[in-house]
């Protein structure tokens, strides 16, 4: 019966069934550039290149965030995928903190940008076991040796870490109202319109097609599957989460739990979202399909309730979101003109929107005034 249940109900809780939607692309259009994935990092390549003074035409198979940019845990986070410590073990200081700074100063400009729309509280990181205090112990001296704000915590929800310029937001109402504003600025956006053949200069859809002259492929899970090329670099996981109705439960911060394996944050009118549990789940969850699945949906009610919420549960939901073996997204032309971005490792709001504005510049034909990953 969850299983049923669960695949009719596959909707976000951030989803509030206003979208009035898109047109599907039908006969031949020409632009500069061709954006695949109106997603996140899709829809912020797309105003950077506006900015920049270029034509540009947009489509998804889906709709506007239908993927994992309107389907995650509504979590802005500084840095990359892996903690701050271990990303300047594994890629060195200097580019850990200039990431880390350039993702601080994006969480600013999205708050600036949309203040009803963005949620200032911090994120809580806490610890499951001795062993991940431990690491939350080194991820506050790496952070704090180079300046960055970070506290020790304890309190309800258990001990860890206070990340203060950390936020929490709905992706999927920021992801809509960027759609707007790109179509009022000039772009072409069209839903239910998947790329069927993507080469040099044109990309093919069911019913039209888009000539052009650069390409970019802004798609976060299923990324290996449009571009083949990135197989084995990119495995696509499944990402499962629930939602309540308005509890009394108080959660003033979103939460990282369990190496990031569960969290959740409470929206403003009370409901709880919560998600995780991928690793319970094996090799299972390294699918494409994004719907849910009794044994992950059993096991997120389970950590709901051990949480101390009996509210019930209102929505449960699924995403497809890509991985690199590295934590490191893919930035790069995998066929003359055709580039691509995406496989954020389950963080890519933040890093997501950096990546699109850079790489416009690129398309553009210019250099990003300051390149994280394109040299």
């Amino acid at each position: 019966m969850l299983y049923r249940y669960a695949k009719e109900m596959n909707t976000p809780v951030w989803d509030d069934g206003q979208w009035s939607g898109l047109p599907q692309l039908e006969g031949a259009l020409e632009a500069e550039v061709c954006v695949v994935g109106l997603g996140g990092s899709g829809l912020a390549a797309i105003h950077q290149l506006l900015r920049l003074g270029r034509t540009v035409v947009g489509i998804d198979a889906a709709a506007v965030a239908g993927g994992a940019a309107g389907r995650n845990g509504g979590f802005l986070l500084a840095g990359l995928a892996r903690f701050y410590h271990q990303s300047v073990a594994e890629q060195g200081r200097e580019f850990a903190r200039r990431v880390y700074q350039a993702t601080l100063e994006e969480i600013a400009r999205m708050k600036a940008e949309a203040p009803q729309e963005v949620r200032a509280v911090g994120s809580l990181r806490i610890a499951a076991s001795g062993e991940e205090l431990a690491d939350c112990e080194a991820q506050w001296r790496a952070l704090r040796a180079d300046g960055f704000a970070v506290e020790p915590y304890q309190g309800p929800e258990g001990e860890g870490l206070l990340l203060p310029d950390d936020a929490a937001f709905n992706p999927l109402k920021r992801c809509r109202r960027l759609a707007l504003q790109a179509l009022q600025a000039g772009a072409r956006l069209f839903e239910h319109t998947p790329a069927l053949r993507i080469r040099p200069g044109e990309v093919e859809t069911p019913r039209g097609r888009v000539r052009c002259q650069r390409v970019l492929v802004a798609v976060d899970g299923g990324l290996e599957r449009v571009l083949p090329e990135l197989e084995g670099r990119v495995r696509t996981a499944r990402l499962q989460m629930l939602a309540t109705a308005p509890t009394e439960a108080r959660f003033p911060r979103p939460v990282y739990r369990r190496w990031g394996y569960d969290y959740w944050q409470q929206l403003p009118d009370g409901r709880i979202a919560l998600g995780g549990m991928r690793d319970a789940g094996g090799e299972a969850e390294w699918i494409w399909q994004a719907e849910p699945s009794q044994d992950i949906q059993c096991r997120l009610e389970q950590l709901l309730r051990q949480l101390g919420i009996r509210a019930p549960i209102t929505h449960r939901w699924a995403a497809s979101v890509g991985y690199t073996p590295d934590g490191l997204p893919i930035a790069e032309e995998v066929r003359p003109g055709v580039w691509a971005i995406g496989a954020y490792s389950g963080t890519g709001n933040v890093i997501g929107a950096l990546l699109g504005q850079e790489v416009a510049w690129v398309l553009a034909g210019a250099r990003p005034p300051r390149p994280l990953f394109l040299s």
